[in-house]
């Protein structure tokens, strides 16, 4: 099951946290991962040789997806380099949190550009040789945030609340080319982002997680594994929530 062999993939936000997880469980089941990053080339560097170390094929491509123009033509080009394009993870991501009342323009815009924006561009530019194959695979990854809301988060929780309704849409604009389009949505995860929340954050995120823990990147990796398979061919415009309860 979930056999990704001969299948291209590119996942954004590839070289640490959940990027980096499914990146990995991708390649692990056959699939040439193309992982993007913006700023840390070693740490993208490092995620490439343990794929190839551990037998898959990836390769790192530097991509700042807060650049529209240039997100979208990155995509349409390692589409053209590698002959096709199956499975598009756009999971890079930023989160600038704060009460309303203290959020700059600045921050917002950053917010929806990277999130947000990048997001439709690195699906603008996977669109066209996925119509072309008349097959794809695109994964939003959205938040538990999007879904629930959050205090002190309101750009965060409205980019990710964006992407579902982004899904929902590219779903039925391209069923019938053969494209599916889902949201992940994941609740709270072990990654260098909430490593950084303070010790009572962490701990209220924790109190509202009914199975008691945060979920492992690489659980959430599963998640996105099954919606880019061949077993998950039957869904669009859906959102998987991994949230451990957190959500329902």
């Amino acid at each position: 099951m979930f056999d990704l062999s001969g299948k291209i993939a590119l996942v954004t936000g590839g070289s640490r946290g959940i990027g980096k997880a499914v990146a990995q469980l991708l390649a692990r089941q056959g699939a040439r991962v193309i992982l993007t990053y913006a700023k840390d080339e070693a740490a993208a560097r490092q995620t490439v040789e343990a794929i190839v170390a551990a037998g898959g094929t990836a390769e790192a491509e530097r991509l700042d997806v807060a650049r529209f123009e240039h997100a979208e033509s990155t995509v349409a080009a390692v589409a053209k380099r590698a002959g096709k394009l199956d499975i598009l993870v756009a999971n890079a991501g930023i989160a600038i949190d704060g009460l309303l009342l203290r959020l700059r323009e600045q921050d917002i815009d950053a917010t929806l550009s990277v999130n947000l924006k990048g997001a439709l561009a690195c699906a603008q530019g996977a669109i066209k040789p996925m119509v072309r194959a008349r097959t794809g695979r695109i994964i939003f990854v959205s938040s538990v945030v999007g879904q629930m809301g959050n205090a002190g988060q309101v750009a965060y929780a409205a980019s990710k609340a964006a992407l579902i309704g982004a899904a929902k849409s590219l779903a039925r604009e391209y069923a019938s080319r053969g494209i599916t389009v889902n949201a992940l949505a994941p609740g709270y995860v072990d990654t260098d982002m909430t490593a950084k929340l303070e010790p009572a954050q962490r701990e209220a995120m924790l109190s509202a997680v009914p199975l008691g823990r945060a979920a492992t990147a690489d659980e959430i990796a599963a998640g996105v594994l099954f919606l880019a398979s061949s077993e998950a061919a039957y869904i669009t415009g859906q959102v998987l929530a991994v949230n451990g309860g957190m959500y329902m």
